[in-house]
């Protein structure tokens, strides 16, 4: 596995993958990986002939600098992992090699309303940081795929809006959530709770599940969104949103009149827990 720390030997390394003929696939991270991360990496072997892997905390996304110093930081084990299962290139850029010219940047991407809903609305700015780095690092890799997956949904929607707004060919692929064998979504923040609120963390999977459930059965549309933020309150957890979405022309909608059949339909949840913020998402109906 090739390690390369600069942007600019990258790129060379690269140019001649391409001047072979070959495919590149990007898993663009933030480290501390884990399963779901790998399966990314797997997909991506699975459809093209060589696949980077980026390890890079992004400062810009983070709108709370707490929440930024205390993303943890395992590159050691990160890098044997990404060995494990045959990776070609893992790419760990330092700051500085990313934004050269500081981090206030003055680009702006209009990705419309889907950056003030969900997760654009409690975190403010981070979808601009997610643009910024994810433009930096296609001018970067250049990949024919990017591999991301659907815990971060609308993230993955905001990235496939960028790809459009930049003129990118890379296409975007969009992997299935990797859960737990309880269900709960796999995530780096996940190591931050305590046994006793891991334990209790599967009860955002459990209400999405009910809301998938009860959907179309005689309730208003939007009361078993209500119920699972009363649910989740009763168990401890401090729910930030929980929604019923219909997605069109790449953008999340909130439901506001009941779903037609042809809609693509999901559910999402964001809750803190022991001082960790958790969030997931399911689709109630149709496909991505």
């Amino acid at each position: 596995m090739y390690q390369f720390k600069r942007s600019i030997d990258l790129k060379k390394h690269l140019e001649l993958v391409r001047k072979s003929g070959k495919t590149i696939g990007f898993v663009p991270t933030m480290g501390a990986l884990h399963n779901g991360h790998l399966s990314l990496i797997q997909a991506a072997k699975q459809n093209t002939d060589v696949v980077v892997c980026s390890i890079f905390v992004n400062p810009t996304q983070f709108n709370d600098p707490k929440d930024y110093e205390k993303y943890p930081i395992t590159i050691e084990a990160d890098i044997k992992k990404l060995n494990d299962v045959s990776t070609d290139i893992v790419f760990l850029p330092a700051v500085d090699d990313m934004y050269p010219e500081g981090l206030d940047g003055n680009i702006h991407y209009d990705f419309g309303d889907l950056e003030t809903i969900l997760e654009g609305k409690f975190r403010p700015g981070h979808f601009q940081g997610v643009g910024r780095i994810v433009h930096k690092l296609l001018d970067i890799v250049q990949p024919s795929k990017l591999f991301m997956g659907q815990k971060d949904l609308q993230q993955c929607l905001i990235v496939r809006k960028l790809l459009k707004i930049i003129h990118s060919s890379t296409e975007l692929i969009v992997c299935p959530t990797e859960r737990e064998p309880d269900g709960l979504a796999m995530s780096s923040r996940n190591v931050r709770l305590s046994p006793a609120a891991r334990k209790k963390a599967t009860a955002i999977y459990q209400e999405l599940n009910a809301i998938k459930n009860s959907f179309g059965k005689g309730l208003l549309f939007m009361e078993s969104a209500y119920e699972a933020v009363d649910h989740l309150k009763a168990q401890g957890f401090d729910p930030e949103y929980a929604d019923i979405l219909a997605l069109k022309d790449d953008t999340l909608v909130p439901l506001d009149q009941p779903a037609t059949d042809d809609m693509v339909v999901v559910a999402a949840i964001a809750a803190w827990l022991d001082g960790v913020r958790l969030i997931d998402n399911i689709i109630i109906q149709g496909k991505l």
